[in-house]
């Protein structure tokens, strides 16, 4: 089993930076990959970047590549969204997420994903 906890949201203005933080309280935290999704109101949710089990292996979504930087510290448990240059299109709720590092479904495919945190608002003001 594993618990996610998603903070360090907040309102920021354009062009402002946050770092999202998700600690995990599972003691396998090296047996999953990672992944940071986000929804947007009145829109779906939508992949934002993951990475591998082992940090080696990034993924974004192409508009938002220079812009976020997903990372992690196995030893902390703690996969980490280093948001940059914010937009005010960034709004949403942001969700971490975790699956099997031996899942072969793709990255940005939310049904790969077994556990899920309870998201935290990221408020971008023009």
């Amino acid at each position: 089993q594993v618990q996610l906890v998603e903070s360090g949201g907040g309102l920021v203005q354009a062009g402002g930076s946050l770092r999202l933080s998700c600690a995990s309280s599972g003691r396998t935290f090296n047996n999953y990959a990672m992944g940071w999704f986000r929804q947007a109101p009145g829109k779906e949710r939508e992949f934002v970047a993951a990475i591998s089990w082992s940090g080696g292996r990034t993924y974004y979504v192409d508009s938002m590549k220079g812009r976020f930087t997903i990372s992690r510290d196995n030893a902390k448990k703690t996969v980490y969204l280093q948001m940059n240059n914010l937009k005010p299109e960034d709004t949403a709720v942001y969700y971490c997420a975790a699956r099997p590092a031996y899942s072969t479904t793709s990255y940005n495919t939310q049904t790969g994903y077994d556990y899920w945190g309870q998201g935290t608002q990221v408020t971008v003001s023009s």
